[in-house]
């Protein structure tokens, strides 16, 4: 059987624990109050909420730990509640409007009306309250961090706006539209029924091609795994040597290559860069037991070899992103054992090479979960896309999930057109084989850092072998790679000589961080050329910069791309010819 890691939102599970919270909390409620703050009533809550849905896999297995809550603290807690909930009932019974702060009650219907703007005060206060008793929680950090991560999910599903008999603001657009809004949500309720997740965005507003992945290339080569794309020069003269870019394999390539105004493959080729990009296949079963070795020599390695020889260059330059830079120091450490230097320089933006921290997603991983997977994919199948998309939603649950629930079912509301989440909703699969050992031997057991406990087909990999000038790039609210986590890279790369690491820190996150082009002139970025200690004291002595690190790294790419040469006339050579324009096949099949 095969038992999901990550959570998938069930809204008939979410509906039931919502009416449990419900009847569970309310003014009637606070006699009993007692009840519900009993340490026993609590875990009880906790491994229900656990077995019905959303967060089960977080929560399993915990309430066997030994789990207590702090008496004292647990007393005072009852005491700031009942406090609290009897003032909020009195306002309630006088017409006093109690303060709401919070972004999902902002509209004037919450407030005009005591009823609800009490329905969700009260429910804020109650979320506080379950919180405040995780933190009372005596259990070991990882269990609390699951537990807490479990309560937030629950607390976020039943928020009064997700659902219509408690949203003012959907009943009153109901009322305005004569019912239109209704018939709109419902429509748009069975269409993301049908499709297996909820509308993020007008996705048919985009077509790969043709709105986006749009920068003109040819698929220059292919084999199972991916294929390879050179972009077509946008100037009379280019560098020497060439940029490979390593996208994720999670994701399609073309959050890198959005619209032409904010594409980072765009804007390299605009510099005068020849640029070679990866483009993923989205795993089939026929590839479900592909190894983490095989994406190694036969995709990453192979992809550095076809760079050289189209360009005619020894030296390439080369980008890895998320996963793709792990999968790219992991393939530079194995051509270092084997005395190969391909690379003027490396980039890595948003990359894993120490995994002691891994944030947020942490929850998802320890070793129970992991042999779960291994015994149901391990050794041949597929990680679903479905189970991706879930997950990542699950870490911003208001921002990827209820806001669209609200919006688009109870307000009847269309999704807008947006590149950047049409890319997020066209999520891929994996083959099991490699993302079993990428959990474990990276996430779990952290093997990569450690120079010779991983092997890529008999060669030992030890990072500090790599030989080259490196560019590291984080970003400073990213939630599934902590700025401080990629910030450690710095002593894993050329510890022998640091001076040729460079860490620049963006604003935003794991994605908003990364597209941010210069033209546009948002956010800012920081600067310390010295690197080494820890990453808190790097970013003290960092100075900050308006606009876009784009143009910090650009310099960075020229140091080490050699000198300018006539632009090439046909993409290619004569022994690899061009397939088929950019983007190709690959990056046009989705995982549905």
């Amino acid at each position: 059987m095969n038992t999901p890691i990550f959570p998938v939102f069930d809204p008939a599970a979410l509906s039931q624990l919502s009416q449990q919270f419900n009847q569970s909390f309310n003014p009637q409620f606070l006699q009993q109050l007692g009840k519900v703050a009993d340490p026993n009533v609590f875990l009880d809550w906790l491994n229900a909420a656990g077995k019905n849905g959303a967060g089960a896999q977080a929560t399993a297995g915990f309430g066997d730990l030994g789990i207590s809550l702090d008496p004292a603290a647990l007393e005072k807690l009852q005491i700031q509640y009942t406090a609290q909930l009897t003032s909020l009932w009195q306002d309630m019974l006088a017409s006093r409007v109690p303060t709401i702060a919070d972004r999902r009650f902002n509209a004037a219907a919450w407030h005009d009306n005591p009823l609800h703007a009490f329905n969700a005060a009260a429910y804020l206060l109650n979320a506080q309250f379950l919180t405040a008793m995780v933190e009372a929680l005596d259990a070991p950090p990882k269990v609390k961090r699951k537990i807490g991560f479990t309560v937030q999910q629950m607390i976020d599903a039943m928020a009064p706006s997700n659902f219509l008999a408690t949203n003012p603001v959907a009943q009153q657009k109901i009322v305005e539209t004569n019912g239109e809004s209704l018939t709109k949500g419902i429509a748009h309720l069975i269409a993301d029924m049908n499709k297996g997740r909820v509308s993020q965005t007008d996705e048919s507003a985009f077509e790969v091609g043709k709105d986006v992945a749009t920068t003109e290339g040819a698929v220059v080569f292919e084999n199972p795994l991916f294929q390879l794309i050179q972009y077509t020069p946008l100037t009379k003269k280019v560098y020497q040597r060439p940029l490979l870019i390593v996208p994720p394999c999670i994701n399609k390539f073309y959050i890198l290559d959005l619209q032409p105004q904010n594409s980072l493959v765009r804007y390299a080729v605009e510099q005068g860069h020849t640029v070679f990009l990866v483009s993923w296949r989205n795993a089939d079963e026929s590839l479900g037991h592909t190894t983490w070795d095989q994406y190694i020599d036969d995709a990453v390695i192979k992809a550095i070899q076809l760079a050289q020889d189209i360009s005619g260059q020894d030296k390439i330059n080369a980008l890895g992103f998320c996963v793709g830079g792990t999968l790219l120091s992991t393939a530079l450490a194995k051509l270092a054992a084997e005395k190969i230097n391909p690379v003027a320089s490396l980039t890595l933006l948003t990359a894993f090479l120490d995994f002691s921290d891994t944030g947020i997603l942490d929850v998802y991983i320890d070793d129970m979960q992991i042999r779960m997977r291994e015994q149901a994919i391990g050794h041949g199948g597929l990680m679903p896309a479905r189970e991706f998309a879930s997950a990542f939603s699950s870490l911003r649950p208001n921002d990827l999930l209820w806001n669209y629930v609200e919006s688009n079912y109870l307000k009847g509301e269309d999704p807008t057109a947006f590149d950047l989440l049409y890319w997020n909703a066209d999520s891929t699969n994996l083959p099991g084989a490699m993302f079993c050992y990428y959990l474990r031997n990276m996430y779990l057991d952290n093997a990569l850092r450690d120079a010779g406990r991983l092997a890529v087909h008999g060669t030992k990999i030890d990072l500090g072998k790599i030989d080259a000038p490196t560019f590291i790039y984080a970003s400073r609210e990213d939630h599934i790679v902590p700025w401080t986590s990629a910030y450690t890279s710095t002593t894993l790369l050329n510890p022998k000589k640091p001076s040729r690491n460079r860490f620049v820190l963006g604003a935003s996150g794991h994605i908003a961080g990364v597209i941010n082009p210069p033209a546009k002139n948002k956010r800012s970025y920081w600067t310390n050329q010295k690197t080494g200690g820890d990453a808190e004291s790097w970013l003290a002595a960092a100075v900050e910069h308006p606009g876009s690190w784009w143009t910090e790294w650009a310099e960075f790419l020229a140091e080490h791309a050699g000198k300018q040469v006539a632009a090439p006339r046909k993409l290619g050579n004569t022994k690899y010819d061009v397939i088929e324009p950019a983007p190709g096949r690959y990056v046009k099949v989705r995982a549905e």
